[in-house]
């Protein structure tokens, strides 16, 4: 990449708490250089700004990308990389997007069907310029984040504002279609397992890949999730059913009544029984 010698910043960046992280990162590898599949843990776009890279994903099985292309993988796909020759790219990580145009972004994602294939997107003059420019800050040193977060939303905008809505729909339909499979997985398992290692064994994430996942989509950890909803459906199927309290105790994944009455005590103030009688003194108070 060339580099202007004409600017130089004059601030130091290293110590201050604002730095961006990895939310846009400048990657650069030599030729055979290999990442095996592996889930991504954040939605992300790629843009190729030198070299050829082959990828493996659902979305671009055994795909080639060049210089100008990009792509979308969404959180919780898996993605292989080869380096064809040595290559430079840039990738923009993000669990959800700068609200640039919210209508716009709905817009995007009212379709309702995959596209028949995916084809990488083609950087327009605008883009390509913005990500030249964008590179050669990012190699620079540490990156201010409030600085970041005005150039993802300036990426987002060239996105929607230059690019036809029947492009962006098969560009962005992942995030709908991983999202709402990764949820559909969490809300018909969830009160099928013991513990978090079950649950990412299930879904056939490692345990550390799966709480990032978790994390990024439901903002909080794994573990505090599955007891407030375990709460919820044990305080509702004492309250508001007949099954018998062994069978609720069963159905949560207690290995005895004295752990389920432990649970329920330290969870509600009292213990099993004493929750259902108090619906059914409550009904019956409400007769007389």
């Amino acid at each position: 990449m060339i580099r202007n010698s004409y600017c130089k910043r004059f601030t130091d960046c290293s110590q201050c708490p604002k730095t961006a992280g990895d939310i846009l990162t400048y990657r650069k590898f030599p030729k055979g250089q290999h990442f095996p599949a592996d889930k991504c843990i954040s939605n992300c776009m790629l843009f190729m700004i030198k070299g050829e890279l082959l990828i493996n994903s659902q979305e671009y099985p055994g795909t080639t990308l060049h210089d100008r292309q990009f792509i979308l993988q969404a959180i919780g796909s898996k993605l292989e990389l080869l380096a064809l020759t040595d290559v430079e790219y840039i990738v923009y990580w993000f669990n959800e997007l700068p609200q640039i145009c919210e209508s716009r972004y709905q817009e995007i994602l009212d379709i309702t069907e995959a596209p028949l294939t995916y084809s990488p997107m083609i950087m327009n003059y605008r883009l390509n310029n913005f990500m030249a420019d964008l590179g050669e800050y990012l190699t620079e040193g540490p990156s201010c984040e409030p600085y970041i977060r005005l150039k993802t939303q300036e990426l987002i905008f060239l996105l929607f504002s230059y690019y036809p809505l029947p492009q962006l729909n098969n560009f962005f339909f992942p995030i709908k279609s991983y999202t709402e499979s990764f949820q559909y997985f969490i809300m018909q398992n969830y009160s099928k397992v013991k513990n978090v290692e079950e649950f990412a064994h299930l879904g056939g994430y490692s345990v550390t890949t799966f709480r990032r996942l978790f994390k990024n989509m439901y903002n909080v950890p794994v573990y505090e999730w599955i007891l407030d909803k375990k709460r919820e459906g044990i305080l509702d199927d004492l309250q508001h059913t007949k099954q018998r309290i062994t069978e609720i105790s069963t159905r949560y994944g207690f290995d005895s009544l004295s752990h389920f009455a432990h649970f329920c005590k330290a969870s509600f103030g009292d213990t099993p029984r004493a929750l259902r009688m108090r619906v059914t003194q409550g009904k019956e108070n409400g007769k007389k």
